[in-house]
């Protein structure tokens, strides 16, 4: 069966366009862990021919979405406790800083911005309620809106895509842990206190607060991690 590839921009090639399906594919969970990506089984699934899957695929490799052997093909990146640990501590570093900056360097349209993020976010959860958010394709997109809008007001474009493609990783992490999460998390309370921080200019408020939120999740993740591979021995 063929996937459809995203909307095609003007400027896009079909290596752009199967690098995007196949980025959201890998983040979704679509492909598991250590998955072999077979360049033939993905040319007929997404109707795009080798040269742009492969140069795709080394494009992911690069960002850590995918493993590539030589002579040997593609894998999807594992999960692994220790690969979300070290994932949470660069993304203290990189986040940390560029909350400070954005909250430095932020205009009003920022602020405004952020509001309306937190405000979709918060009207997805409502409709969500008997219904895991983690899993929930609409929740993770405005989930994913609200972060990216907090750092939206750095001046470093540099800094704004490194967190982006750090909450990619952690979002897989997320979306893989949550199948076997027993409890989940309600996180409302904690986006609207570090959104209200950022708000006040209040920048170590709004740090605490971004890093109690991130290593929440890896806590999170790990214990889901631990829980699985002791299943997975009995």
């Amino acid at each position: 069966m063929t996937a459809s590839l995203p909307e095609p921009t003007p400027a896009a090639t079909q290596t752009d366009r199967a690098y995007a399906a196949l980025h959201a594919a890998i983040v979704r969970c679509e492909f598991a862990p250590g998955e072999r990506l077979r360049v033939e089984e993905l040319g007929q699934r997404y109707g795009v021919s080798s040269s742009p899957l492969r140069e795709a695929l080394s494009r992911l490799a690069a960002i850590g979405l995918v493993n590539a052997y030589e002579n040997r093909g593609f894998r999807v990146a594992p999960l692994t406790v220790q690969g979300m640990a070290d994932l949470t501590r660069v993304r203290l570093l990189v986040e940390g800083e560029t909350l400070r900056d954005a909250i430095a360097h932020g205009d009003d349209a920022w602020e405004s911005a952020l509001v309306a993020a937190a405000h979709t976010l918060a009207l997805t959860e409502q409709r969500l309620r008997d219904v895991a958010p983690a899993l929930d394709d609409t929740w993770s997109q405005r989930h994913r809106e609200f972060h990216l809008a907090i750092y939206a007001g750095s001046s470093s474009p540099l800094l704004r895509g490194l967190v982006a493609q750090l909450f990619d990783a952690a979002e897989r992490y997320r979306r893989f842990s949550a199948r076997h999460r027993k409890l989940p998390r309600a996180k409302h309370a904690e986006h609207r206190q570090l959104m209200e921080a950022v708000l006040a200019r209040d920048a170590e408020r709004a740090q605490s607060l971004l890093a109690r939120h991130v290593t929440s999740t890896e806590r999170s993740v790990t214990a889901a991690l631990l829980a699985m591979d002791e299943g997975g021995t009995q």
